[in-house]
């Protein structure tokens, strides 16, 4: 079956990390990007290198760099995947975002996350709680940002964030900005999307394992009266056309990532885009990092005839 019928509907994206790479680097790569026909690009949310090592801290700031995608393109949705509510007040996150809306012309996206890199909270002195208390901060933080983006005047009392008929002018380009959230603890984060979230991402998960965790999320949905079709779900895959190209992108990170990383024949990349489709994923990004691999790109493109 022609990949352009198998897909029909399923959005295609690049989630591209800011470690180790320069600004440089990164423009043409979102222009490449955008050119190849894919809907969606997106940065992630790190003050140091996703390795979780201590002196991996070559990372751009995410903020800053979302911004700039936002200048860059004129096509593709630009998201985050995701902003960690930890060291980012809910309602500066809403101010921020909808200046890169209006920087993008009504394309972004904002994503929400409970933080995980403890390396960076250590090095900059910021408290990094238990994680219920973290998952406690992300469902606060997500109805903030959601009354702020959404409503006219917002009032929340909790015991992390208080808003007091706060305003977010100007509005958003967009009548309601898409709110994410990342991550697949299935008891705290799956229950949080289903109230709350527009969108849903997981990264490096087999097409089983998303299956099982969107029924989850299904169920989440259902217990709380809201349509589950009304939640987008998307999962983050590598792509790694060889090993060598695994190990070469990962490192010591690579067998940990292996059951989501795309790999082997055009055929067998195909099949297991296929694979999950038919677990319920909507979209499908490429997590790439530096040195990014733009020949892998292309091939992706013409194999599934995105441009």
């Amino acid at each position: 079956m022609g990949s352009d019928i198998k897909f029909s509907g399923t959005s295609f994206g690049v989630h591209t990390g800011l470690q180790h790479t320069t600004y440089d680097v990164l423009r043409p790569l979102w222009h490449r990007i955008e050119e190849l026909g894919f809907d969606w690009i997106s940065i992630w949310d790190h003050f140091y290198g996703a390795t979780g090592q201590p002196d991996d801290a070559a990372c751009f700031e995410a903020v800053a760099m979302h911004a700039a995608l936002a200048a860059e393109t004129t096509r593709v949705r630009v998201g985050s995947l995701v902003y960690s509510v930890g060291y980012r007040h809910p309602a500066v996150l809403a101010k921020m975002i909808t200046a890169i809306d209006h920087v993008s012309g009504g394309r972004a996206d904002l994503g929400l996350g409970a933080g995980w890199a403890v390396v960076e909270y250590n090095a900059y002195g910021m408290p990094f709680p238990e994680t219920k208390v973290r998952m406690n901060q992300l469902e606060e933080a997500a109805q903030c940002v959601r009354g702020l983006l959404h409503d006219e005047v917002t009032s929340f009392s909790g015991e992390w964030f208080n808003l007091n008929e706060a305003r977010n002018e100007p509005r958003p380009v967009q009548p309601k900005i898409p709110i994410w959230i990342g991550g697949g603890g299935e008891k705290r984060t799956l229950a949080i999307t289903a109230k709350y979230a527009d969108g849903w991402n997981v990264p490096f998960v087999s097409p089983e394992t998303f299956a099982h965790k969107s029924r989850v999320l299904t169920e989440h949905c259902e217990r709380v009266g809201r349509d589950p079709s009304h939640v987008r779900r998307t999962v983050n895959v590598g792509i790694a056309w060889t090993e060598e190209s695994l190990v070469g992108q990962f490192g010591l990170l690579a067998e940990g990532v292996r059951p989501g990383v795309l790999t082997g024949s055009d055929d067998e990349v195909i099949d297991r885009i296929g694979q999950y489709v038919e677990a319920g994923a909507d979209q499908i990004n490429l997590a790439l990092r530096a040195p990014f691999d733009a020949d892998a790109l292309e091939r992706f493109s013409a194999t599934l005839g995105l441009a």
